[in-house]
């Protein structure tokens, strides 16, 4: 039996959060597909709420420390990504845009990424396409055909006669199961490559 690892990174900043309850049903209709493929998952859990402090010291360093060191390590190792942010004054919020701007700009190129988003009206959800997507675009992610946008009242409907959420949800993580099983196992990524040594800063002096 192969193995892969999905990475959902929730942006959300309330407790319990929206956000990171659509991360956690993508995330499961992802494994869904993949276990009946015949292939084991492992799916790392990121709330960016909690690295919050590490994030704004990454932009003002250019390193990471502490948790986040460990965070980017599994995000540029995983075979597969689920991003899911709020949708603040129509676009993703801050804090997302903070963490994918400290990821280095060759880390995602080919991995493949689900989007989804959160927000309190409808009216919203197509920044999906015109924020998001082309933001993983740009770093050159293979980006799922999906993406998810949940509004509040979304939340209330269970079945897919009066809510056609789930099915979404199931058609997005099929998506992504296909992409990911499809996928050479991701090796490990060295954060500090490219990074000049002391040495080579001193002018081997």
């Amino acid at each position: 039996m192969s193995e892969r690892t999905i990475v959902t990174v929730s942006a959300g900043l309330g407790q319990p959060s929206s956000t990171r309850l659509l991360a956690d049903r993508l995330s499961e209709a992802a494994v869904t597909e993949l276990e009946a493929r015949g292939v084991r998952v492992t799916v790392e859990a990121v709330e960016l709420r909690d690295i919050a402090h590490e994030i704004v010291n990454n932009m003002l360093t250019g390193f990471p420390t502490g948790e986040l060191t460990g965070v980017l390590e599994k995000l540029t190792a995983a075979d597969g990504l689920i991003l899911v942010t709020p949708l603040f004054t129509t676009t993703y919020s801050g804090l997302f845009k903070s963490f994918i701007d400290i990821i280095d700009k060759d880390a995602l190129t080919d991995m493949p990424v689900l989007l989804g988003a959160t927000g309190g009206t409808p009216r919203h959800s197509l920044a999906l396409e015109y924020s998001m997507r082309p933001l993983l675009t740009y770093l050159r992610a293979d980006v799922a055909t999906t993406s998810v946008f949940a509004a509040t009242d979304d939340w209330a409907g269970e079945g897919d006669q009066v809510n056609p959420l789930p099915g979404r949800i199931r058609r997005a993580g099929r998506e992504l199961a296909e992409m990911v099983a499809a996928r050479e196992n991701a090796g490990p990524a060295d954060l500090y490559d490219g990074v000049p040594s002391f040495d080579q800063m001193l002018g081997n002096v």
